[in-house]
This record gives structure tokens, sequence and C-alpha cells, in this order.
């Protein structure tokens, strides 16, 4: 049997700026993808902690170290700059996976890993 199973987790990211004129996507720092093991193109589900929005769009790496989570395009009208996000993708598989997550500040800097 096949499973859907949680991969990569950025729990509690705060959304820096929402630009409804760029094309779509959410634009992630590459740094807090490769921690979480997330690829460009990836496709993640975005939830709102904030005002409880959710949407389904494609991981676009950011240049590293910024703390920048841009969310782009349509998606920017559903979760504004300021809001609290958990960033997730999720895996095929017909054998237990192990999640790789995170838990980031209001900077989006890494504070602790989920084991």
């Amino acid at each position: 049997m096949q499973l859907i199973l949680l991969k990569s987790k950025i729990h509690r990211a705060c959304v820096k700026v929402a630009d409804v004129e760029y094309e779509g996507s959410i634009e992630i720092p590459s740094d807090l993808m490769d921690a979480v093991g997330l690829l460009e193109g990836e496709r993640v589900l975005v939830t709102s902690a904030s005002k409880g929005g959710r949407l389904e769009t494609y991981a676009q790496a950011g240049p590293p170290g910024t703390g920048k989570i841009i969310m782009n395009g349509g998606a920017a009208h559903i979760i504004k700059a300021g809001e609290r996000v958990t960033i997730m993708s999720f895996a095929v598989s017909e054998t237990p996976i192990t999640p790789q997550k995170v838990v980031c500040n209001e900077e989006n800097e890494i504070i602790r890993r989920i084991v």
C-alpha cells in the first residue's frame, strides 16, 4: 500500500512580503529549503497559523540567509505579509519515512529541529 507521508516541514515561519503581481509560488530562502530537504519546484501546502488560510503552490528558492519568505501571485491574497505559516511537503512511500522539520523565529531563523 502506498501512503502519502509528511516529508518536510518549516513551522512558524513569518511571511515577509506578499507580491500579487508576481506569477506565483512561494519563495523560501535556499538555506531553509536545504534544512528540510525541500526541492526547487516541489509542491507545498502552506497553512496560516495567523488567519487559518491554506493553499498549495510550489517552492521557489530564494537567496540564502535573507530570512525572506515571499508569497507570490494570487496566493498573496490568501496569505499576507506578517502572517505566521507552516510550509509542508509530502512524499508517496510504501514504508515509513522520517520527516525533516524545523521551527523558525519571526526572522525565519531556525530555532530548533523537531525530531
